[in-house]
């Protein structure tokens, strides 16, 4: 919502849409039926952002865990903003990682090759769809399950989240895609 606010107030360059998809759990049928009206009806599509997950920061050494290789080449503490794509969104990746750093979050980024097959759990959220329909897409994400231990649980709530982390996130990506 607060991206929403920052862009009507001061559009962005290009077109931007913000968009809420349902049925995420249940197969990210949302995102998948858009990603599917937008290559039929041959749509271009300059890059998706699926925001999944960007509140819970935890700066404790071992907070962070990986799916094998991934916790030999990032941190172990969970206090950074993950950008994951596909290999069409590297300069992006580099970039939004950049942009989002100035804002001072700490941010790492991880191109992945062929949809995210090799790793399964780059492909759980929005995004999925769209790589798999052949568009630069980015996961921007806390990590979810890997390092919040509330995930899913009654304790997940607002009092678990880092709101100065969260409020840093949302401004670090105003400046990341008004850059783009």
């Amino acid at each position: 919502m607060e991206l929403a606010s920052k862009f009507a107030a001061q559009p962005a360059k290009y077109p931007l849409r913000l968009v809420a998809f349902d049925m995420e759990e249940y197969g990210l049928l949302g995102s998948a039926d858009y990603a599917g009206l937008l290559r039929q009806q041959k749509q271009p599509l300059r890059l998706m952002l699926s925001l999944e997950m960007l509140g819970y920061k935890d700066s404790t050494p071992g907070s962070q865990s990986y799916p094998p290789p991934l916790e030999k080449l990032y941190p172990n503490t969970g206090d950074f903003i993950a950008l994951i794509g596909n290999l069409r969104t590297i300069p992006d990746l580099f970039s939004m990682s950049r942009n989002i750093r100035q804002a001072g979050i700490s941010s790492q980024w991880l191109p992945v090759p062929n949809r995210g097959l090799i790793v399964r759990q780059t492909r759980l959220s929005d995004h999925a769809p769209f790589w798999d329909a052949g568009y630069p897409a980015i996961m921007v994400t806390d990590t979810a399950f890997m390092r919040n231990p509330h995930y899913h649980k009654p304790s997940d709530a607002i009092a678990s989240l880092d709101l100065d982390f969260l409020a840093g996130v949302c401004a670090g990506l105003e400046i990341a895609i008004r850059r783009l």
